[in-house]
């Protein structure tokens, strides 16, 4: 089940779903920056569909996300699903994190993610009469954060899978 074949298909597949129209600065304009505060059903749908592209890209049914790995990246995370939502506040994030990754996570993680996130000006904050949304402000250190992530989790994962064979 564990060949080399194998791994390079699962990669070969990420990238295609990941590239679908081959345009990316488009791409990216279109999930990142000016977008229009998303509804949630659109975003729901789209975050369904990149899940459904991971799971189906993967050698294994049983495709799941421990509450430690979403902690772990949970800014990635977050510039994620602000990127989508274009602007939102931080019960909606807490919401998406539950539904999505089956994480539990307290206003205490979410929020001092946020906020440092708007003090590197990654994020930009807006009052509203009861809460604060939040938006991209910076969308090349949204781009270059989430890219970095992508491929050290990418290079570590091949490093595990090119293990498997050993045992």
């Amino acid at each position: 089940m564990y060949e080399d074949s194998n791994a390079q298909s699962v990669f070969d597949e990420l990238t295609a779903s990941a590239s679908n129209d081959g345009d990316e600065d488009n791409e990216v304009e279109l999930l990142i920056g000016s977008t229009p505060k998303a509804d949630d059903k659109t975003v729901e749908r789209e975050l369904d569909e990149m899940l459904q592209d991971v799971r189906a890209a993967l050698p294994t049914d049983d495709v799941d996300f421990e509450e430690d790995i979403v902690k772990e990246n949970l800014d990635e995370i977050l510039l994620m699903l602000i990127s989508l939502r274009g602007e939102t506040h931080g019960k909606e994030l807490i919401s998406d994190l539950t539904r999505l990754f089956d994480a539990q996570l307290s206003p205490g993680t979410v929020y001092p993610s946020l906020h440092q996130l708007e003090e590197e000006d990654v994020l930009k904050m807006h009052k509203k009469v009861r809460t604060k949304e939040y938006s991209i402000d910076d969308e090349r250190e949204v781009r270059e954060t989430v890219e970095r992530t992508m491929v050290q989790h990418l290079a570590f994962g091949f490093l595990l899978y090119s293990f498997l064979p050993r045992l």
